[in-house]
């Protein structure tokens, strides 16, 4: 996946201060959306590989538990890692 470089420099471009404040926030923003989306992907290969022995037409119950755990404990830890890193920035630590 090929990384976008939020600091472009946006000197040579015809537009207000303001405008290309707001461009590199929608592309600072544009770049967290792929980032999550390829961590997303990596998440649901880790998922697939842990869970599925075989595949099928059907999910099995004890295929499907172990998908929606898999998904479960995903976003408890996703949810604990960006409470973390808020609290940490908020102290400035």
């Amino acid at each position: 996946m090929a990384d976008f470089d939020s600091d472009i420099d946006l000197s040579g471009v015809t537009a207000s201060a303001s405008d290309k404040a707001e461009l590199q926030r929608m592309l600072a923003a544009e770049q967290q959306k792929a980032q999550f989306t390829a961590q997303v992907h990596i998440f649901m290969d880790v998922c697939w590989d842990k869970c599925m022995d075989r595949p099928s037409t059907k999910l099995d119950s004890r295929t499907e538990s172990c998908l929606v755990n898999c998904v479960e404990r995903f976003i408890d830890t996703t949810l604990t890692i960006t409470n973390r890193f808020t609290q940490m920035v908020q102290r400035g630590t």
